[in-house]
C-alpha cells in the first residue's frame, strides 16, 4: 500500500476539481449530505443555543450544511467562505432563508481574514483538505468567543481504503480518526462529542465509480489519466481484491465532532 499522505497539496489542482463538479456535487454527494444533517444534529443535541448572533461556514460547497443549520437555528451574521468563487451561488440558492447579514468570500480558510468574537465556526467534509490542521485550529480558536462553538467533520484513516490499497496516490493530506482529534486542538477547546461512523457505497463498474469521484470532486489530488486497457486493469484488480456480490465498494470514513470554547 503506499503512503496515503500527499507529500504537498496542489491547491490549483483541488479548486478545479472542485469547480469542474460543483454542478454535479449536489446531487452525487450524498454521503457529504447525510453527513452535513448529522453534523447539525450533533451540535443540536450538545446544547447549542438556538440562535447565533455571528457564525462562519468554511468550505461551504453547494450549502448542504449551510441548510442543515438554518433549518436548525437562528443566525445573524453569517459568513460563507469556499476555496471555489463559484461557490458563492449557495447565496443565491438560500433564498428566504439567507440571513440579512449574510456574505461570502473566496479563498483558503489559512489565510481569510476572520471576524472576531464568533459565536460558532462550522465546516462539513472540508478539513481533510488542510494540511497542517494543529495550525488551522489555533487560528479558528482565537476567533471563538468565549464559550463559543467550533463543528466539524473530515474524514479517518481508512478513507477510500480500496483505492489506497490499490496504489492510488490521490487521498486528501490529513485523514485523522476520532482518537487523534484530542491532539489537533488547541487547550481551551474541549471536545463534546466525536464519531466515526464508515459508510460504504457499491458501484457496477469502476467506470461508474471514477464518475462518482469526478462529480463529487474528492479526486482533487489525483493526478493520471485512464486509458481503456488501464480502466478495464484497474477494474479486474478492483474486483480481485474487494468485488462483492458483483459490486465494487467504496468506503467512506467519516469523522463528525463538536468542541466549545472555554467560558
Amino acid at each position: 500500500m503506499k503512503d496515503m499522505q500527499p507529500p504537498q497539496l496542489d491547491q490549483t489542482r483541488v479548486r478545479q476539481s472542485f469547480r469542474r463538479g460543483l454542478d454535479s456535487y449536489h446531487r452525487a454527494a450524498a454521503v457529504q449530505e447525510d453527513i452535513a444533517r448529522r453534523l447539525a444534529e450533533l451540535l443540536q443535541a450538545q446544547g447549542a443555543p438556538r440562535r447565533f448572533q455571528t457564525a462562519m461556514e468554511f468550505g461551504c460547497g453547494t450549502g448542504h450544511l449551510t441548510r442543515q443549520l438554518l433549518q436548525r437555528f437562528g443566525i445573524g451574521s453569517l459568513l460563507l467562505n469556499d476555496l471555489v468563487p463559484e461557490a458563492a451561488g449557495v447565496l443565491q440558492g438560500l433564498g428566504d432563508a439567507a440571513p440579512e447579514q449574510a456574505r461570502f468570500e473566496a479563498g483558503p480558510v489559512e489565510t481569510l481574514p476572520l471576524p472576531d468574537e464568533l459565536d460558532l465556526i462550522a465546516s462539513a467534509s472540508t478539513v481533510q483538505w488542510i494540511p497542517d490542521l494543529s495550525a488551522l485550529a489555533a487560528r479558528l480558536s482565537v476567533r471563538l468567543r468565549p464559550g463559543g462553538w467550533l463543528a466539524l467533520s473530515g474524514f479517518g484513516r481508512s478513507q477510500f481504503r480500496e483505492l489506497a490499497a490499490l496504489g492510488s496516490a490521490a487521498a486528501a493530506p490529513s485523514y485523522l480518526d476520532a482518537g487523534e482529534w484530542p491532539s489537533v486542538l488547541p487547550q481551551g477547546l474541549e471536545i463534546l462529542a466525536i464519531e466515526q461512523r464508515p459508510a460504504v457505497l457499491e458501484f457496477d463498474t469502476a467506470l461508474g465509480l471514477l464518475k462518482h469521484l469526478r462529480r463529487t470532486g474528492v479526486n482533487g489530488h489525483a493526478q493520471q489519466s485512464w486509458s481503456r486497457r488501464r480502466l478495464q486493469e484497474f477494474e479486474a484488480a478492483y474486483r480481485q481484491r474487494f468485488g462483492c456480490g458483483g459490486k465494487l465498494p467504496l468506503t467512506y470514513d467519516p469523522v463528525l465532532l463538536v468542541a466549545r470554547r472555554a467560558a
